[in-house]
């Protein structure tokens, strides 16, 4: 399976632009081809998406979640074919929402340690 990594700075706290990644559900707002998100429990989500015009859906599992750092999700269901532009373009569209707003929409600030897989991940 792929790892995607990307990174982008903004103009706001950090506690600011964590809040607001934590906030899944509103993901369709910046990220396109995401047509929603659904927060089963702290940590399953559910996609529905539309790659190259086909409707798919997919659950991820948080699995690791520490306020103010990091958020890591892995799919457990089909992979997507998604290219390091469109990632990027995304982003840059959560910044613009996030800078121009200035705020955050909501905010979970809970803790998820990362597992051992058995695998040193």
């Amino acid at each position: 399976m792929g790892t995607v990594t990307k990174d982008i700075e903004v103009d706001v706290p950090i506690s600011v632009a964590y809040n607001q990644w934590t906030q899944f559900e509103s993901f369709p707002a910046f990220m396109s081809g995401v047509n929603s998100i659904t927060q089963l429990d702290d940590r399953k989500l559910h996609w529905e998406v539309s790659v190259g015009g086909v409707d798919r859906e997919f659950d991820a599992d948080i699995v690791e979640q520490h306020p103010d750092e990091r958020i890591a999700w892995r799919s457990t269901g089909e992979i997507l074919q998604i290219d390091d532009m469109q990632i990027s373009k995304d982003l840059s569209e959560f910044k613009r929402l996030i800078e121009s707003n200035g705020f955050e929409s909501g905010k979970w600030r809970g803790e998820i340690p990362r597992a051992d897989d058995g695998l040193g991940r």
